[in-house]
């Protein structure tokens, strides 16, 4: 079932460690077939040198597991919500990456201090409040997920395909999986980036909003004129 997008999810969750975003099993990605409202998800606690695509669960929009050996990765809630919440999205990453988990224990938004933040992220990279006792206790994964989808029912997820989870750490999302760790990997550097950016000059202030919006929208925007057609 799902064959190729087990492949593409497998795939996908390699690049992970290849680009140092996780230690140990710190992570995971998932990716979604919208036609059947199925998606698959990395198992939770399995090493990825012992990871084979076959190895990849697939889950239904009930959060209920329709094929695999393995239980689904623990924040396999937080995914779902996110696909529940935005159509466009068809893939979704979680990781521990330090620079931007650092930001997120710190509980502070990344600013966009330069062009290659505005390349990828339209303004800054948000960091949302840590989830109540209640919400801990009650459904941990899902409503981490919903604190997500509730900060952006009224804004562009594909516009800001990042966050930061106080106390916790990042998600990223894309039209596919490997989007997603695309914009995983984006947001570890420009976290890096921005943690040096303060260190040098510690009264920095954001870029004008003029050169984020040429350099966002030479890449996004209707009239976009960057890469080859």
């Amino acid at each position: 079932m799902l064959e190729a997008l087990k492949k593409e999810v497998y795939e996908a969750n390699m690049l992970l460690p290849k680009y140092g975003l996780v230690t140990f099993t710190w992570g995971n990605v998932s990716g979604i077939d919208q036609e059947s409202g199925l998606f698959v998800i990395k198992p939770s606690g399995v090493d990825y040198d012992k990871l084979t695509p076959d190895d990849m669960v697939v889950m239904d929009l009930n959060g209920e597991k329709v094929e695999g050996r393995y239980k689904p990765s623990s924040d396999t809630p937080t995914h779902l919500e996110l696909y529940k919440a935005c159509p466009d999205i068809g893939g979704v990453v979680h990781t521990h990456s330090s620079y931007a988990t650092s930001w997120a224990q710190s509980g502070r938004s990344i600013p966009c201090y330069g062009t290659t933040h505005a390349d990828y992220i339209y303004g800054e990279v948000p960091c949302l409040r840590c989830l109540t006792k209640d919400e801990i206790d009650e459904a941990y994964e899902t409503n981490t997920g919903l604190l997500i989808t509730d900060y952006f029912k009224d804004k562009d997820f594909m516009a800001v395909p990042a966050v930061l989870c106080k106390n916790h750490g990042p998600f990223t999302w894309g039209k596919d999986a490997h989007e997603a760790v695309h914009n995983a990997v984006v947001l570890e550097e420009v976290a890096k980036m921005a943690f040096r950016t303060e260190l040098i000059n510690p009264s920095v202030r954001p870029a004008p909003s003029e050169l984020q919006d040429k350099h966002y929208y030479r890449k996004h925007g209707a009239n976009a004129y960057y890469g080859q057609n």
